[in-house]
């Protein structure tokens, strides 16, 4: 490994499409637990307090973005987790618009 970042995959299925997640692992919770579906929009507006989908150190991760131009960095909601710094916001890939629980239809929830 020569220390450069690992470039974020590609493929067929990217530009402007929305697309669906399952959340894996504990970090987002009580907002995103494990098995969530989460919907990704690639061309959302991204601003402080938005969820967001970003390739960081080599892998796929989703966050809360917080900041201001100059100042972001992405934080888990659970507190064990630090927040990574960015120097701008080219890792950000997409904006989460919906979380589905499945099985639980009631606890659809929507972003603006």
């Amino acid at each position: 490994m020569n220390g450069a970042p690992t470039p974020a995959p590609t493929s067929a299925c990217e530009g402007a499409e929305s697309f669906a997640l399952r959340v894996l692992g504990d970090s987002m919770a009580p907002e995103f637990t494990h098995g969530d579906i989460v919907v990704i929009e690639p061309d959302g507006r991204l601003g402080d307090g938005r969820f967001v989908l970003a390739w960081v150190n080599g892998e796929w991760t989703l966050r809360q973005l917080r900041g201001a131009p100059g100042a972001w960095r992405l934080e888990a909601l659970d507190p064990r987790w630090p927040p990574q710094l960015l120097p701008d916001l080219a890792a950000v890939r997409g904006v989460v618009i919906q979380r589905a629980r499945p099985g639980r239809r009631r606890e659809t929830r929507h972003y603006p």
